[in-house]
């Protein structure tokens, strides 16, 4: 072989020895290395010296390797968002599964402490404690809850032992979701098959009794598939209130074949069992902020926590299944198709004993009374969709595009028969300070009225989203929908005195167009600046698929208009420290129409709609690593909420929204010290949240006017006893700070936040 052909084989070689270390060593970005290297051997220079210079070069290069696991997620799991959220002109907060085992937490309802400004609510008419009842950004959330991608229904309290990562988008998002969400919604990521063995346990025992086991086993198959298999069981006291067993079980099994090929194929399933006592409220009386005609119950002394004002007997039941069929298919290198079908069904059936008015018999606190009153709640809510989705990135025009484009057919039910309120049976009052759970019913004997509500709500949606690189530093990210709905409430009604029931129907139909644009400059690869507008509309009946009649005083009523949403939101988002820290800011402005119905002609009795809602603030947050060994989640938001137009009332001119602190901030940081121990913390801070919000309203009887402020810090310490088992230690509001979770509507009733206690885990992985 001659010189210039060895010289040549040098030359090749060395290129495929640059392109392997490249790509291990990022060397892509010394181009003039990697020349002069070429030259080199083709000019006769040994390829071992060139190697060599090489390699002395690259003992220079300083990479940290990330952290083993990661708060920070690069993308949500929505094909409708077609950027990575660095350059995505929307605030979205994303919660893994690392935080929420970390935090030792539960319920979906605990994970979303992790994300500020988001508030609960405590329900009436025996709706207390029903699910997950929240607020965001000013506006009721409850019914913007979708898993995978796909609404889901239900007064049920959603469990996180099957979540792969929590999403929160806020902001009107009505093209994202279809009808309603205006302040955002909330995207529960289910844990799927993969192609890695893995085998996960654990086992808790909580201060006051609590224990709960999981387990998360996956196992492969063939040459493409794999099972997977979630199970779940709790059972004791709520932390906080002795009298309020718990008992949850759960199973999530799924399946997968063509992993790792064009087509994949997956099957999965979740059936959640609960039977719980439920808790009517303690008694707001002594709480900071309580007021009262009475000046003895103004001053008079709180009631013991672990109070519970229910009487044995008292249950909710709750079973909640869905199957999903999943198909992804790859049309093309940079195309996917992906087809989605899931039917869901929840039941829940409570009875419960809820207080009512205070009564002072006697001078004497000991002998003072609160009379209590049977509710009763039977729901069953049903879904059934189906969706299509294609995502494609081309050029087209000499611009990238990457576009997702889709349809889904969905049908909502939910149908509540009603019991006879006369066979809940009469509960005694109950002593104010020391209730008694034994009492004795009279009467109870519950049974059917024949009444019930039933309201179904079909939906045909289309929507198209795009990206646009205008070039490295511009894009323009938007997408709209467009939806046809058909809403339909039965209702029938009982007299008791003649024993009849009578039915009554509604209907409302409409199409609803919403969308959102961003402008997303990009000053750096890692960084954006963003400008960007986005709309929601809400129907009537489209939170409860409950119609009034036309022409009624009520925002339900058939005959109005949606409520419409707009928000304007300039932010930037910057990822930082070798891309694993996400920090964000955003300053937005919603405003809301059309909220109050007000009767313009008695004669004709014709309602128009008005109203002006605006919520505006500014919202800050940083996930990720700031070392190797130390994590952090952090968010702060502020909200200052007003009624701009509006009638009298709660709803008059200058009044805030209800349940909207106007500062909200949380905290959670880890810091690994070796291999074996990792410890930390964290802090909740959620501002006063008004419940009495009519301006013109005298407090002297309001009871709590409003939830006061509050700071609750929480420690973790875990420790790795071997490679495959670790013990973790959670303490709970180390302070024992004294705080209320929620209010009822009336102030007269609350739910409490649970006291100091301890958690300890044993976590097993192989």
């Amino acid at each position: 072989m001659d010189a210039a052909s060895q010289n040549n084989i040098n030359c090749i070689n060395l290129e495929r020895i640059l392109t392997i270390r490249s790509r291990k060593h990022s060397l892509a970005s010394q181009p003039l290395l990697n020349q002069s290297l070429i030259a080199m051997a083709a000019i006769g220079l040994p390829l071992s010296a060139a190697a060599q210079a090489q390699e002395k070069t690259m003992a220079e290069v300083k990479v940290e390797a990330a952290a083993e696991t990661s708060y920070k997620a690069d993308r949500a799991s929505s094909p409708k968002l077609t950027a990575p959220l660095v350059d995505t002109p929307q605030t979205i907060s994303v919660i893994k599964k690392e935080v929420i085992q970390e935090q030792g937490a539960s319920s979906i309802v605990e994970a979303l402490r992790n994300t500020p400004g988001i508030t609960l609510q405590l329900g009436e008419n025996g709706n207390t404690s029903a699910g997950d009842t929240f607020q965001m950004r000013g506006f009721a959330a409850q019914n913007s809850i979708f898993v995978d991608g796909i609404r889901d229904l239900g007064a049920v309290s959603r469990e996180a032992f099957n979540i792969e990562q929590v999403e929160v988008a806020k902001g009107p998002a009505g093209a994202d979701i279809g009808r309603g969400a205006a302040g955002g919604y909330i995207n529960l990521v289910s844990k799927l098959p993969t192609r890695e063995d893995s085998t996960a346990a654990s086992l808790a025992f909580t201060q006051g009794g609590v224990k709960r086991a999981t387990a998360d086993v996956t196992r492969s198959f063939g040459s493409s598939g794999a099972l997977r298999l979630n199970a779940m069981v709790q059972d004791g006291s709520v932390k906080g209130a002795n009298a309020l067993d718990r008992e949850s079980k759960a199973i999530a099994p799924s399946i997968a074949w063509g992993l790792g090929s064009p087509t994949r194929i997956y099957l999965f399933s979740q059936h959640v069992r609960q039977n719980n006592v439920p808790d009517g409220g303690t008694p707001s009386v002594g709480m900071e902020g309580f007021y009262n005609a009475g000046e003895a119950l103004r001053v008079a002394p709180r009631v013991d926590r672990n109070n519970w004002y229910g009487i044995k007997g008292d249950y909710e039941d709750v079973d909640a299944d869905m199957v999903t069929a999943k198909i992804e298919h790859e049309l093309a290198p940079k195309t996917t198709l992906t087809n989605t079908t899931r039917y869901g069904k929840s039941k829940m059936d409570r009875i419960l004993t809820g207080i009512n008015t205070l009564t002072m018999v006697t001078p004497a606190p000991s002998s003072w009374t609160v009379s209590r009153s049977r509710q009763s709640v039977l729901q069953e809510n049903k879904v059934l969709a189906n969706t299509t989705n294609i995502v494609s990135e081309f050029e087209l025009g000499g611009l990238k595009h990457t576009v997702s484009t889709g349809l889904e057919l969905l049908s909502e039910e939910q149908f509540s028969p009603a019991r006879l309120a006369s066979s809940l049976g009469t509960a005694p009052a109950a002593n104010l300070y020391h209730p008694d759970r034994n009492a004795v019913l009279t009467g109870f004997k519950p049974v059917l009225s024949g009444g019930f509500s039933k309201g179904q709500t079909d939906t045909i949606g289309a929507y198209l989203f795009d990206t646009i690189k205008l070039n490295d530093q511009w894009q323009i990210n938007g997408g709209v929908r467009y939806e046809r709905y058909d809403t339909e409430t039965n209702v029938g009604t009982h007299n008791t005195t003649t024993n009849v029931v009578t039915a009554t129907h509604f209907d409302k139909s409409d199409t609803l167009a919403s969308y959102k644009a961003g402008v997303v400059y990009k000053p750096t690869v890692d960084g954006t600046v963003y400008l960007a507008v986005a709309t929601s509309q809400t129907p009537p009946g489209s939170a409860n698929f409950s119609l009034a009649a036309q022409n009624t005083n009520s925002i339900n009523s058939a005959s109005l208009d949606p409520q419409k949403t707009t928000n304007l939101e300039l932010g930037t988002k910057w990822d930082v420290i070798q891309k694993q820290l996400a920090l964000t800011a955003a300053v937005y402005r919603t405003t809301n129409k059309n909220e109050f119905p007000q009767l313009v002609d008695a004669a004709t009795n014709t309602y128009a709609q008005l109203g002006k809602r605006q919520v505006q603030g500014i919202e800050l947050g940083a996930v990720g690593q700031i070392t190797k060994n130390w994590s952090v989640t952090a968010g702060l938001a502020t909200m200052d909420t007003e009624i701009k137009e509006g009638l009298t009332g709660g709803n008059a001119p200058g009044a805030v929204s209800r349940w909207s602190p106007k500062f909200s901030a949380t905290l959670w940081t880890t810091y690994k010290y070796n291999d074996a121990l990792t410890v930390g913390g964290g802090a909740r801070h959620q501002g006063k949240q008004m419940r009495l919000i009519d301006v013109n309203a005298t407090p002297a009887t309001s009871n709590m006017p409003s939830i006061p402020a509050y700071t609750v810090v929480d420690l973790m310490a875990s420790y790795k006893l071997q490679k495959n088992i670790s013990l973790q230690l959670n303490v709970y509001n180390v302070f024992d700070k004294f705080y209320l979770n929620s209010l009822n509507n009336s102030g007269a009733r609350a739910s409490l936040g649970a006291p100091r206690y301890a958690q300890v885990t044993a976590n097993f992985q192989f």
